[in-house]
């Protein structure tokens, strides 16, 4: 899935207008990408028009209590994952960077 953001906004100066991002996963309906300064940030759906739709493959999609949806890539998608990348756990980066590399390297954004 690719994004681009709608119009600036003060309270999210990493993003451009117009800028593709790849969407590298969806928790609680919000979008985690890279932001321009390369951090894995969660964003609010709103803020972006979808450019391209189609999801990866590899994502495990599941629900939660209250019909909020959570998909990302299986790595990716173990409980504690983001705590321990933002810890800098050195497995943790790793698995992470090799993930996203791979999902960047096939992405189509035009």
């Amino acid at each position: 899935m690719i994004v681009k953001l709608r119009r600036s906004a003060k309270r999210y100066p990493d993003l451009t207008v117009g800028q593709p991002y790849v969407v590298i996963g969806i928790e609680g309906n919000e979008y985690r990408l890279l932001n321009d300064a390369g951090r894995p940030y969660l964003y609010p759906p709103n803020l972006f028009r979808i450019a391209d739709r189609k999801e990866p493959d590899d994502w495990v999609s599941e629900s939660g209590a209250d019909g909020e949806r959570y998909a990302y890539p299986a790595p990716l998608n173990e409980p504690g994952f983001f705590e321990d990348f933002f810890d800098r756990r050195p497995e943790a980066i790793r698995t992470f960077w090799q993930v996203v590399n791979r999902r960047l390297a096939t992405a189509e954004v035009a």
